[in-house]
């Protein structure tokens, strides 16, 4: 949809609209909110304000939409079909490769107590592993950092998804 029509989309819809690009209620709400944008610059400026503005249990409820990397995402819409076209390099991962794969989200989830997230477009499953790996070694308040901004990153590719020119 055009910028235009998504500022005067209805309060609810635009938040139902925006939760495919980031699964937490109160980040929709703020980006919802600061409508109408008078283009995109504005509108990702506020996206990505709002993420850093997010309390620890509100990344935790965007997290908990997020399948494991390696992990087809489930269902017909807009949200699992972006996070299967973002993964598709972990689709493409051989036997090895896949098996580490859940052994890493398994051992993160066990540390970190959520699911591994990255900004997956473009990455080969052996990138992810490794980052995966890499980051097992993070403190935990270094790797909220870090899933902070992968976060970021992912809602912001899926918000251009959204309203594109």
């Amino acid at each position: 949809m055009s910028l235009a029509a998504f500022n005067d989309l209805p309060q609810a819809q635009a938040e139902e609209e925006l939760r495919a690009c980031c699964a937490c209620d109160a980040w929709a709400r703020a980006v919802s909110a600061a409508r109408p944008y008078p283009g995109h610059a504005e509108l990702r400026e506020v996206a990505a304000g709002a993420v850093a503005a997010l309390s620890w249990p509100d990344v935790a409820q965007a997290l908990a939409a997020h399948p494991r990397i390696g992990e087809r995402a489930a269902g017909a819409g807009r949200e699992a079909a972006w996070s299967r076209r973002e993964q598709s390099g972990a689709a493409s991962a051989d036997e090895q490769t896949a098996a580490a794969l859940v052994d890493a989200n398994r051992a993160y989830e066990e540390r970190f107590g959520h699911v591994f997230l990255i900004f997956a477009t473009g990455k080969s499953a052996g990138q992810m592993l490794a980052a995966a790996r890499e980051r097992l070694a993070n403190d935990e308040q270094t790797e909220r950092e870090v899933v902070r901004r992968e976060l970021t990153a992912i809602t912001l590719l899926r918000l251009e998804r959204l309203v594109t020119a």
